[in-house]
Formats: C-alpha cells, structure tokens, sequence
C-alpha cells in the first residue's frame, strides 16, 4: 500500500514488549506507605553529621531517631533528578539512565570467587579484580564493571581502593564501586579525577558511580549515609540501597517489602538534597525473601524478580533512576539451575526497565562471583535486549512489495533485502550452539558450560583494553601509596 495512503487517528504503538508489575494506584499506595512511615515510626540515624543536617533541615530528631515531615521527603524527590548521563573513561556518553533505559553489570564484595581457569573456589585477588574488569570490557552486553569480589591479598581496609585501581586501569566502561569509608572514597574520587583531567570534569563527565548500603529494616550508619553525604558535597551520582529480604528485615508481604525498600532510600534521598538541592540520586538494590528453610537471602527466588520489577515501577512513578538485581542464582555450579535462574531475573529486569541491573555474576547465595556466570549472562542479555527492541513496522519492513515480487512458492534468501536486514533483525549468538548434530560432534561435543568457560579464558588472555597514558597511571599509583602510607601511621599508633 502507498505510503500516501496512511492516514491514523488516535494511533497508539508499543516499539517493545510491554510488562509491569504495579499499577500507578498500587505505586502511589506503597510511596504513601514509605511517607507514613518515615513520619511516624522514623529511622535510626547513627551519624552526627547527618543527624545535624536533618535537624537543619526540618526533620523531628530525637537522639538517633530521626522522623520525616512528608513535605519534606516529597520536596526531596522532586528535586533529584529523573535522568542521570553517565560517560565511559574516555569521556564519551554511555548510559542514559532515564525512562527504561536498561544496562547491566557484575555485582560487587563477594567472599568467594570461582576462578575460571582452575575451577577451585577460593578468596578473591587485586588480580581477579583486573581480570573482572578485562571481562567487562570485552563482552558486548554488559555495560558497566564492578569489582566480582573483595581482594583479600592487600591492606584489608584499602581493598577498595585496591579493586578500583584494578578496574580503572582495565577497562574503558562506567564503573559502580563501593567504600568502606570516607578516606576511601576520597582515595578512589581522587584516581578517578585524575583519570578524568580534574574533579570539576569528573563532575560534567561522571565515569564513576559511588556506592553505599544502608541496614534495614530503618537502620543507617555513619558509615552508610555519610557516603550519601559525601557524594552530594561532591558533586557525583551516587547509588543509596537498602539490602531487603521478606520475612527477615521486612515483613513477608512483598508491599510491606517494598514499603521498607522505598522509606530507606528515601532517607538516602533526603540527606543528599538538603546537602546539595539537585544532586544526582539513584534508588533501589537487592530485594528478595529470607529461604525459611536455610535463612539464606535468595537470589534466585521468583519473588527477588517480582519484587525488583515492583520497586523499579514505584522508582518510576517517583521519577528517580533505579538499581535492579538480575542475572544471578543460588547454584554453586555453572549448571541449568543457574542459567534457569539467571535468565528469568534478567529477562524480568529488563521488561521492568531498571535502569541499573548488577550482580550479572553472583551464584551460590550471592557468596560467589564468577566470570563464567558473566559470560553466560552476557549472551543472555543478548536474546533479552533483542526481545526488548521489539518488531519495527514500517513500509520497508512489512516488505509488501518484496513479496509481491517473490511471489506464491518462492524464497526469499537472495533477495536484496534479505541481505541488507537480517544483520539487524537477526540476533547471533556466540556461545550458544546451532550447530547441526553432526558439525557439533566434530567440534568435540561441547556443553555450553564448556563453551562458556573457552571463551571466559579467551577474553582474559587475549583482550587488550585501553591502556591509560603512563602519566595518569602514576597519578593514580601516588594516590594508592598515600593511602598505604595513611593506613600505615594508623597502625602505628595502636
């Protein structure tokens, strides 16, 4: 039909599947609820600094007790931002995070790694950190690097500040990287700034994302919420999360689950904003149920991807970017049950459209980490975004003429637009196998956890990420030295 002939009226198009958990009436009631909450009950607060600001600010401080005045939590979340633009080490834009734009991740301070060319389970390395990295950079879906375990074979209270000088020397992708405290932030703000020629362009090009995790149910540490603070004095996105399992630290009602997940972050919100009125604020995290029969957090649960999709509609409705969960399991192999698990949580994360989804290499209750699980994700992630993207109707792709001119018993193979489209319609898988049966018996009759594990060790031993200019990496060495020789005055005078 003519292009000249389309006329519509009132016409509505989905470009992408459409899913969501929570209707904006059931979105408004658990906000609400979180409101009710902080005004009423309030939380524990067990920082000076934070406790003056929120007395400043208005709230009703009472010791540690801090409770909310609701116009004042409204006020806070009309003010942080709806999106949020996060740029690669090289300065160039990366991630969008508004709307339902979606990027996945790894996750980060797992106790335990499973080292992909042994098989053996063991405590992390700064190495391991750099190989996360290496990974990262060289898989095509996953969009950000955290750091797949905290390395246990340099100083304890810097293997922080060790694990991003890993990362940020072995990738060029966003990095999302954690603390334990306020001198360590400022040791990993001060490398990243030297990366990014200076704070004030760390500040207009954000490369790094700072991470903080408060205590529910209602709980937030010194160590928690003065990282919210800090990243507000800094000028840098920071991601605020609660650790939230039903029927342990919420209730076993997946809305009184989120109501607790929306009032702790919100104490989060409300700190940045009376520091710095506009800072950039992300909201969310890891969300599930307490298994009642080993009380282990489970990250493979059905409900950790019904919860996580929720919590993403009401960070919807708020207007605030949001920090999803996915790809990740209870398995302490690289099995069906992992990849079961992985694919439903990154296939529900997506249709939720999180913004921010990580832990794309957790397994074994989220103890382990794994390059492996990574891989693996990454190729799923593949099938998920391609899913996402939906079916484009428009005259060249409903291709009426093309039929018209291959007519009734004819193929399609060597027609031209065959040849200029199925690269993009078409998705291509890298360690899935299509082989035919007898090609795959050639080829050594592999499992997918064997091509999974080739291509794991492939990607270490053979990408070469953007090395940075030998001035910046001294830079960012002088700042780790500082922080050894800090660590070591500390030690002296106990």
């Amino acid at each position: 039909m003519p292009k000249s002939l389309y006329v519509r009226s009132n016409y509505e198009t989905n470009v992408t599947p459409q899913f969501r958990v929570l209707s904006q009436d059931q979105c408004e009631s658990i906000y609400l609820g979180a409101l009710e909450v902080l005004q009423h009950t309030g939380a524990e607060v067990n920082s000076p600094e934070a406790l003056e600001i929120y007395r400043k600010g208005g709230c009703w401080v009472d010791g540690t007790r801090v409770r909310f005045p609701s116009h004042l939590v409204e006020w806070a979340v009309r003010t942080t931002p709806s999106r949020i633009t996060i740029y690669d080490r090289n300065g160039k834009r990366s991630m969008y995070l508004e709307g339902q734009n979606i990027y996945y991740g790894p996750g980060p301070t797992n106790t335990f790694t499973l080292d992909p060319f042994t098989g053996e389970r063991r405590r992390p390395r700064k190495q391991d950190a750099a190989r996360a990295a290496i990974v990262v950079d060289g898989l095509p879906n996953i969009d950000y690097c955290e750091d797949n375990g905290t390395p246990m074979d340099v100083t304890p209270n810097l293997a922080d500040v060790h694990a991003f000088q890993a990362m940020v020397t072995n990738t060029t992708k966003p990095i999302v990287h954690w603390g334990f405290g306020i001198n360590q932030y400022q040791d990993i703000v001060d490398m990243a700034s030297a990366v990014a020629g200076g704070l004030s362009e760390l500040q207009r090009r954000p490369f790094l994302i700072l991470y903080s995790e408060s205590s529910p149910p209602l709980r937030h540490s010194s160590e928690a919420i003065d990282k919210a603070i800090f990243a507000a004095k800094n000028n840098l996105p920071c991601i605020y999360t609660p650790c939230v399992f039903a029927g342990g630290v919420a209730p076993a009602t997946m809305a009184g689950s989120l109501v607790i997940a929306v009032a702790d972050a919100l104490v989060g919100i409300v700190a940045g904003q009376l520091v710095r009125e506009g800072n950039s604020f992300i909201m969310g995290g890891l969300i599930s149920t307490m298994d009642m029969s080993s009380t282990i957090l489970a990250y493979g649960a059905a409900e950790l991807s019904l919860l996580s999709a929720g919590l993403a509609n009401v960070a919807r409705y708020m207007g605030i970017p949001m920090f999803s969960t996915a790809g990740c399991g209870d398995s302490k192999v690289i099995d069906t049950q992992l990849a079961i698990e992985a694919a439903f949580s990154i296939l529900v994360a997506g249709l939720s459209g999180a913004n921010l989804i990580h832990d794309c290499n957790y397994m074994d209750n989220g103890n382990t980490g794994s390059l492996e699980l990574m891989v693996m994700d990454d190729e799923i992630i593949g099938i998920v975004k391609r899913i996402l993207r939906g079916i484009e109707v428009n005259d060249d792709t409903l291709a009426v003429d093309v039929i018209d001119h291959v007519g009734p018993g004819g193929h399609f193979l060597c027609e031209e637009h065959t040849v200029s489209r199925f690269r993009q319609e078409f998705w291509w898988p890298t360690v899935i196998s299509r082989m035919r049966y007898d090609e795959w018996k050639m080829n050594g009759s592999k499992t997918l956890g064997q091509r999974v594990k080739e291509k794991t060790q492939r990607i270490i031993q053979e990408h070469r990420p953007e090395p940075l200019p030998q001035p910046i990496l001294n830079q960012i060495q002088a700042v780790v030295d500082r922080a050894e020789a800090r660590e070591a005055a500390l030690r002296s005078k106990k």
